[in-house]
């Protein structure tokens, strides 16, 4: 499908852990790289992860060594496993599909999911 389904999402206290999926169409898996992106209250939507078709990642220095992105290709789906959640990483988080991975350049990235709300409280 053209669009991205975020989900995943949801409260959690502070170094619980959540895992994010997005499922994507076969197409858009296939074509392009995949990535992560999220947007706290207030802030400009960011890259968080990206990953390349060679399964090379690319993190930003404030989730390094926390996430971790992968691709399922037999599900058509990509996952954000995120340990050690601090308030910090409350935003929503979005699902991307573009041209430019590792690049966290939003301008790189055609498709967008809708995005998943997560909370993390102290």
């Amino acid at each position: 499908q053209v669009q991205l389904v975020e989900s995943g999402g949801g409260s959690v206290q502070a170094g619980g852990s959540l895992r994010l999926s997005c499922v994507a169409s076969r197409y858009i898996i296939n074509r392009y790289c995949m990535g992560w992106f999220r947007q706290a209250p207030g802030k400009e939507r960011e890259g968080v992860a990206a990953i390349e078709r060679d399964g090379s990642t690319r993190y930003s220095d404030s989730v390094k060594g926390r996430f971790t992105i992968s691709q399922d290709n037999a599900k058509n789906t990509l996952y954000l496993q995120m340990i050690s959640l601090s308030t910090e990483d409350t935003a929503v988080y979005y699902c991307a599909a573009g041209s430019g991975c590792p690049s966290f350049a939003r301008y790189l990235y055609t498709y967008w999911g809708q995005g998943t709300q997560v909370t993390v409280s102290s």
